[in-house]
């Protein structure tokens, strides 16, 4: 039966994923709302923002009285809700908007969802079973494995280590706490790194891909034997839709992509590509620049994403090699959306440094 899922955030790189998966491959109905800061991009919902399924509303998720009339009106079936600040860099230099947007803002919303679910208990006690809030949260909550064997659980305790990591951790608790004091229907996934295409270039693969296009250097954060698991973002809205649909309320899911790489190797491989695919008489490899390492940079991350293959029967399609490929032939064959992002306010520019105040 088609439902109403109200996606928020859904003009930002794993919102639009969710988006257009949506509509390309369900039946569904998608109202999309984005505030449309510097990462929302209308341009990613080329392709399905003239779908009759699709409704965009730009809005802040802070904004009450806003939440509260899209609920009313709308009525959905299913919250999932993607809205965050979401660059670590960006939250050492100004961490105060990634309080607003990812504590407040989730609280915002989990207290609209509550009356409307209230609501719907009392007049449409069938809609109501149904209802879910799903809340997309991330493994940087959990802080960093080292150099240590294994991998992160559901259970794994919290230890944020950014600003960033530190406000998704408290959205995370909101989140639970929700649901066992209210009885609100919700589910949460935390997810390894995304990658893919409409992703905005402050991020390592698009920002190395553009880079090395225009001959600039690419800048790997001290020895650049970070290690991290490559998640294709295509896999993870097939992932969180399944969530979303399928998944127990009050339940946690670990989502990764079995992609765990260093950040040096993600490069190196970024170069070859490209060597490949767009051949300089220079060797990409040779722009690779080591520069200070990020303050409070955690070593490694892994996800056991064995509880979400086993309840829910979801597995990654992609491997690293066939997702970079992808994203890398993206890339290229789409100059004109990734050339207008570059004209805006974010040029580039080594974020993160530690030393702004605001």
């Amino acid at each position: 039966m088609a439902k109403t899922f109200l996606v928020t955030g859904g003009a930002g790189f794993i919102g639009s994923a969710v988006v257009r998966e949506l509509i390309g491959t369900t039946e569904h109905r998608v109202v999309n709302v984005d505030k449309l800061t510097y990462a929302g991009n209308l341009g990613s919902l080329e392709g399905v923002a003239t779908s009759p399924r699709h409704l965009f509303v730009e809005a802040d998720i802070c904004d009450t009285p806003t939440m509260q009339r899209l609920f009313a009106e709308q009525r959905p079936d299913v919250v999932m809700h993607l809205a965050a600040e979401s660059h670590v860099d960006r939250s050492i230099d100004g961490p105060a908007e990634f309080i607003r947007t990812n504590v407040v803002g989730t609280s915002v919303l989990l207290e609209v969802a509550r009356g409307y679910w209230n609501e719907l208990l009392e007049r449409e006690p069938g809609k109501a079973a149904g209802f879910r809030f799903h809340h997309v949260s991330t493994d940087e909550v959990y802080g960093d494995l080292d150099d240590r064997q294994g991998l992160f659980t559901e259970s794994t305790p919290y230890a944020p280590s950014s600003p960033y990591a530190a406000s998704k951790a408290s959205a995370d608790h909101l989140v639970r706490a929700w649901q066992r004091t209210y009885g609100l229907p919700t589910l949460i996934t935390n997810c390894s790194n995304n990658y893919g295409s409409h992703h905005f270039p402050e991020k390592l693969i698009p920002l190395m891909i553009l880079n090395a296009l225009a001959g600039k250097p690419l800048p790997v954060y001290g020895d650049g034997q970070q290690v991290r698991d490559w998640l294709h973002v295509e896999d993870h809205a097939r992932a969180l839709i399944r969530v979303a649909s399928d998944g127990r309320v009050g339940e946690t899911y670990n989502i990764g992509g079995h992609n765990e790489k260093t950040n040096l190797a993600v490069v190196e491989a970024i170069c070859d590509l490209l060597q490949e695919l767009a051949p300089s008489h220079r060797s990409y490899r040779d722009l690779i620049t080591f520069v200070d390492d990020r303050p409070g940079h955690d070593r490694r991350y892994a996800i056991d994403a064995g509880k979400i293959a086993r309840e829910l029967g979801w597995v990654p399609h992609e491997t690293l090699e066939s997702g970079l490929r992808k994203t890398v032939e993206w890339y290229l064959r789409n100059q004109s959306w990734w050339r207008r992002v570059q004209e805006g306010r974010y040029q580039g520019q080594r974020l993160g440094l530690a030393d702004t105040v605001t």
